[in-house]
């Protein structure tokens, strides 16, 4: 779960978020444009919070940037006084203990609150409140139009979370975590003690933790949804109603754990003692990556860039089938040439320097249907394979932005070549990425000194038809038809680009478009064969058209005439059968009555 920006200062924010409890700004100024703008206050510096009248002088720095907010659980000392120094209120007399406020509850004074949303951890200031218009329940004895004055020193503050804006599920953080947040796929070591209301424990985790998958579920339907709100090392008590507990049925007894009743609320002790980054590599859940070990930085490797690992498979049972990398020399392979299982391809094209993980590939992404001779073992066919890969490091290409002009023209060039060589051998998918490739270096928006436009002009263009072609062959008819678009708006009359949007536009079934099209590249080229055959198949296809649409047409029609004669029948049928109901002896006698009358 994302909880709401903490920023120093931001009392605009404060009071909207204070308003939640109970008060409301009626000036609709926007949450924070007045104090984000402002500087921090220094020491004895006094400042107004919002529009409301209250002001804050501030007696004490806190420490870093971050304030609560509701519904956060605040520990402070406070003491309350009136403007001639009178106290009404004190949490310091006798030595006493501070309060514990529950942000957003409407426990103390109108106003007060709002103050302490803008106070960092151990910061002390003094708020003026202004006179309040009625007398206060939350500060007896204070008379009607007084001006409050709190010192309140803010000790520290539980983040409280409710996950799903309804109380049915709390949570109160006694230890924030790290900085990676649980996500869905993730595995996940947790502690936890669920407890009812009246101490008694009815489930605990063994001490070293359980280890499950979060979307997996564990324990009752409110521990993966907390789970995901928390970040690794976090320890926090959740709430929990009975709906997102055990509900109306309750749990039998278990183990050495006792019965959970129907319809009982539950508080949860939980710690998240660790979490395995869990990614759907694929996007269908046919290669998954979890990540043993964190690398260094951000930068994966790209396609055509040379990694080095290490590396073992085995199967689901743990048959090991090659093991590559551990004999002193890593092991180097190409991204995106095919050069080992596709699923291992596209996992490590996720990796970062240095990071270890374990990759599971389903046989789409393996090794299919076949079996297939590896280093140790003949893997059978259909087999899910499991790999634990490091990636040691990958030689990095030079970024766009880092080549010259020349540079970007010698790349691209080269990515179209390997481009024209995949497409040659039917590898459509990898060609098209090749030329999209090669025009990320060269693309229309950047500006390319004289010397080397026109070199770059004709090569993108080249790039944008051969990318067409293989959009058709992957019948992405959309994709081509923007391509060749692209080439007759600085080309108005490439025929090939006529002639592929044409076919594009007969296989999308937009005849008259592929007809236009057609029409103007024969203008051009009289005598192109390939167009002249497009344009006897799309005749075909129009004559075909048209008779569907005339038998289209006929049908309705013909619908339309039945429908007619039925209603027509049904009418006779009606006046029929109210003629004969007028010449009944009860409707003769019917009439005769109203006659007499």
């Amino acid at each position: 779960m994302v909880r709401s920006s903490r920023i120093t200062c931001s009392s605009a924010a404060a009071m909207a978020m204070a308003g939640a409890g109970g008060s409301s700004s009626s000036d609709g100024d926007e949450a924070g444009e007045e104090i984000e703008s402002a500087p921090p206050l220094r020491v004895g510096e006094e400042r107004a919070i919002g529009s409301s009248g209250i002001r804050k002088r501030l007696l004490r720095a806190g420490e870093g940037w971050a304030t609560p907010v509701p519904p956060d659980e605040v520990s402070v000392h406070y003491v309350g006084s009136l403007p001639d120094g009178t106290l009404f209120a004190s949490t310091r007399d006798g030595g006493g203990e501070p309060r514990t406020i529950n942000l957003g509850s409407g426990e103390v004074v109108a106003g007060l609150e709002t103050g302490i949303c803008t106070m960092k951890k151990g910061e002390k200031a003094l708020f003026i409140l202004p006179p309040l218009s009625c007398e206060d329940p939350g500060v007896p004895g204070v008379p009607t139009g007084s001006e409050l004055h709190f010192e309140v020193e803010l000790l520290s503050w539980l983040t409280v979370v409710d996950v799903y804006k309804n109380g049915g599920i709390v949570k109160k953080v006694l230890s924030t975590g790290g900085n990676r947040q649980t996500g869905d796929l993730d595995e996940v070591t947790v502690k936890y003690k669920i407890k009812l209301l009246d101490e008694s424990i009815v489930d605990e985790s063994p001490e070293e933790g359980s280890t499950f998958f979060v979307n997996e579920g564990h324990v009752c339907a409110a521990l993966p949804k907390v789970l995901k709100t928390m970040k690794e090392g976090e320890r926090a008590v959740v709430m929990v109603q009975s709906q997102y507990a055990f509900g109306e049925q309750g749990r039998a007894a278990k183990n050495q754990f006792s019965a959970i009743p129907p319809n009982s609320a539950v508080n949860i002790d939980v710690e998240l003692v660790s979490l395995k980054p869990v990614v759907d590599v694929t996007g269908d859940l046919k290669v998954m990556k979890k990540t043993l070990k964190c690398g260094d930085g951000i930068r994966t490797p790209h396609d055509g860039e040379t990694v080095h690992i290490r590396y073992t498979g085995r199967l689901e049972d743990g048959t090991v089938f090659e093991k590559f990398g551990f004999d002193g020399e890593p092991f180097d392979f190409i991204i995106d040439e095919e050069q080992v299982t596709v699923g291992l391809d596209c996992a490590v094209a996720t990796m970062v320097k240095g990071e270890l993980a374990e990759v599971t590939v389903k046989f789409e992404y393996g090794f299919g249907n076949t079996e297939e001779q590896r280093q140790l073992i003949m893997v059978p066919p259909f087999s899910t394979l499991i790999y634990e890969v490091e990636l040691i490091d990958f030689t990095k290409e030079k970024e766009s932005w880092e080549m010259s002009a020349h540079e970007k023209l010698e790349a691209a060039e080269k990515s179209k070549v390997a481009g024209n060589d995949l497409f040659k051998i039917g590898k459509f998918q990898r060609a098209a990425k090749k030329y999209s490739k090669a025009l990320s270096y060269i693309n229309e928006e950047e500006h390319f000194e004289d010397e080397v436009e026109e070199s770059t002009k004709t090569l993108r263009v080249s790039c944008w038809l051969n990318h067409a072609v293989c959009c058709l062959k992957l019948k992405d008819f959309s994709q081509a038809i923007s391509l060749c678009s692209k080439v007759l708006e600085i080309e108005s009359c490439n025929v090939k680009a006529l002639y592929r949007r044409a076919q594009a536009y007969v296989e999308s079934y937009d005849l008259e478009l592929a007809k236009t099209d057609v029409l103007k590249a024969l203008e051009l080229d009289p005598d192109n064969r390939e167009v002249k055959l497009l344009q006897a198949n799309l005749k075909k296809l129009q004559v075909e058209s048209n008779k569907r649409d005339a038998k289209l047409y006929a049908n309705m029609f013909d619908r339309t005439a039945k429908e007619s004669d039925v209603v027509s029948k049904k009418r006779k049928v009606q006046n029929t059968s109210h003629n004969e109901a007028a010449k009944s002896p009860e409707s003769e006698e019917a009439l005769e009555m109203v006659k007499e009358e």
